[in-house]
């Protein structure tokens, strides 16, 4: 009879530790998710401030500037449900006011473009990079919460489901690539 109520208690310790260690990860996912988020906002928010500066430099032609600096306001602007539509609009106004060399190459050209055009080509390359990591912690977290164990013993708490952030982050061809590389 004792012999039974240890094991009980061994397999009920063993369950426990189990959820604990569970719980925990699904936590850390959490955290790692809202440090993603945290990250890809800052890489949004530099995006279309180094865009806005640009358009209010004088260096590109006011039909370019006019486009760029609406995109980048409204991208900064725009409500939580709007963002991913906002912020692939300014994606889309990059593309066509730098998809072509020719372009970047005449913004170069003009003092202190050397400067515009490469923090902005460093702020349009780490875009997709910061949106992969937080849709990768995403994707982790979702598989986590999926698992019959998580769902059953209610681990995720009240913790929102998670969401990807979806939006076109394609450079322009023009920007894409490295500068001396």
């Amino acid at each position: 009879m004792i012999e039974i109520l240890i094991w009980t208690v061994v397999a009920l310790v063993a369950i426990g530790l189990y959820l604990s260690w569970t719980a925990g990860r699904l936590d850390r996912l959490h955290a790692r998710i809202d440090a993603a988020r945290a990250a890809l906002d800052a890489q949004l928010l530099r995006r279309a401030s180094v865009t806005q500066e640009l358009a209010t430099s004088g260096v590109l032609d006011p039909a370019a500037s006019i486009v760029l600096y609406e995109a980048a306001h409204a991208a900064r602007q725009a409500e939580e449900e709007q963002r991913e539509v906002a912020e692939s609009e300014l994606s889309a106004a990059l593309r066509a006011v730098f998809g072509e060399t020719a372009q970047v190459d005449a913004v170069k050209e003009v003092p202190g473009g050397e400067d515009a055009t490469r923090e902005l080509g460093a702020a349009v390359r780490r875009v997709p990079m910061a949106r992969r990591f937080h849709n990768d912690a995403v994707r982790a977290a979702r598989a986590l919460r999926r698992h019959r164990t998580v769902r059953l013993f209610r681990l995720a708490g009240h913790a929102p489901f998670p969401l990807a952030f979806e939006m076109d982050d394609a450079p322009p061809v023009a920007l894409a690539d490295r500068p001396g590389s």
